[in-house]
């Protein structure tokens, strides 16, 4: 299978290239060629565990890895979860089920596409004798996931970009205790857009790109989305026949690509009714999908920081699909979105979605009272999940972080410590950080420091 990018300037590319290109030549990104029908599978994958039913997945899209490889890459990724199930899936009553993704090794959803991500570089980089330099930017829990998945692989150094002070401390100490010599946390003043806008400028630098041989972990990048297309079959094969029938994921998102791997299963041939974009004060995606108007506002801190974001990196694969898949139509709207922060648009197709907004005050109010009636925490992110859920649909809330990420809100809000091991093994840890202006420049120059 090949991959196009959603800019259609730069010529198609096999699995393995696209994934360590990371973000296309022409400033687009990744997508299949076609998607295949998975339909006529989904009887046949009824009763897989979650590694077999990933590595079936993702076989259709990596053909230029030999399937036996490919499977003990995915085998391999799988194995730092705490939970058999790997994402269990809870029902909550009639209605209600949620999603757990935050098992694996920092807690949070990233983990499932980046785990993989770490083990296809590292076979990639020892196939092709070749080291690699990854960049990413991140508003909390893709940094963590991202170095988890490439401590101390040998032919990989990782920069990771945040906001300093707009992550939460336990979110910092994930990136910044490792220890590990190849991982480097880059505290950025200024907020997660202005990191992810100097690591696309840093990606359009093709001379810089190809001597430090740059890829991408963010979202941007392909595998990310396709890893995290699998929790969705996974879920959907686990509910009773009838609660398909009216089906809608609930997902918290800020860079669009947790909502937007539902979205591509869903044009698989997956049979879900819809998705609810769940957002907090930082509303861009609430505004689009309610209004048609995508346009930049001020970033204002949140009990939910992951979703700080007013430019959603994935809307962009979305996009290419709404302007039936013509690359000139994208090309147009984000020429206009980079120059003037704003989009409108007249005829605004919303397919399957629909969305909501909650405020920190809604925020720990949510989790108050799915404590008091469920008996359930849920983290700050999750919590938006459950604004305004549908009454006439079953609902599948996506759990994205455990709560003791969170555990100043989570006290405020139901009175209860939320505590994990692995993250209280972190507060003894020294912190190593470099702060580091927001700007190209600066980025350039401490990655080539380091080379």
């Amino acid at each position: 299978m090949r991959f196009i990018s959603t800019r259609g300037q730069t010529p198609p590319l096999g699995f393995s290239d696209a994934v360590a290109t990371g973000l296309a030549p022409d400033g687009g990104l990744y997508l299949p060629e076609r998607l295949p029908d998975i339909a006529a599978k989904l009887d046949g994958w009824a009763k897989l565990g979650y590694a077999e039913l990933c590595f079936e997945f993702l076989k259709l899209f990596a053909t230029d890895i030999p399937s036996e490889t490919l499977r003990k890459i995915v085998n391999k990724s799988y194995t730092r979860f705490d939970h058999p199930e790997i994402a269990p899936l809870k029902k909550l009553d009639e209605r209600t089920w949620v999603l757990e993704l935050f098992h694996g090794p920092t807690l949070a959803f990233k983990d499932f596409a980046l785990q993989l991500l770490g083990n296809l570089y590292e076979h990639q980089c020892a196939v092709r004798s070749e080291s690699l330099t990854v960049l990413g930017a991140t508003s909390g829990d893709t940094g963590a996931a991202a170095i988890h998945g490439l401590l101390d692989r040998a032919r990989a150094k990782i920069f990771i970009l945040y906001p300093d002070g707009r992550v939460s401390p336990l979110q910092e100490r994930q990136m910044a205790c490792t220890g590990a010599d190849n991982v480097f946390a880059l505290a950025v003043d200024g907020t997660f857009d202005d990191a992810q806008a100097v690591l696309k400028t840093i990606f359009e630098d093709q001379d810089f790109r190809a001597r430090h041989r740059l890829s991408a972990v963010n979202s941007i990048n392909l595998a990310r989305v396709l890893a995290q297309c699998v929790y969705y079959i996974y879920a959907w094969l686990r509910l009773p026949p009838a609660a398909r029938e009216k089906l809608e994921f609930v997902v918290p998102t800020g860079n669009f690509g947790n909502v937007l791997a539902g979205y591509l299963v869903q044009k698989m041939g997956v049979p879900i009714t819809g998705f609810r974009v769940a957002t907090n004060q930082n509303d861009i995606l609430y505004r689009l999908f309610t209004t048609g108007d995508y346009s930049v506002a001020d970033v204002h801190p949140s009990h939910a920081p992951s979703m700080d974001i007013q430019v959603a990196s994935n809307f962009e694969r979305f996009l290419y699909f709404m302007e039936n898949r013509d690359p000139s139509r994208v090309r147009a709207v984000m020429a206009e979105f980079k120059q003037t922060g704003r989009y409108k648009f007249e005829n605004f197709n919303r397919d399957s979605f629909t969305a909501s907004r909650t405020t920190d005050a809604e925020i720990a109010s949510i989790i108050r009272d799915v404590h008091s009636k469920y008996g359930y925490i849920v983290d700050p992110h999750t919590a938006c999940g459950f604004k305004d859920l549908s009454p006439d649909r079953t609902s599948v809330v996506l759990s994205t972080a455990h709560p003791a990420k969170f555990p100043e809100v989570i006290k405020q809000a139901t009175g209860t410590d939320s505590t994990h091991r692995a993250l209280e093994a972190l507060k003894s840890k020294p912190l190593v950080k470099h702060r580091i202006p927001a700007t190209v420049d600066a980025v350039r120059k401490f990655i080539e420091a380091q080379s």
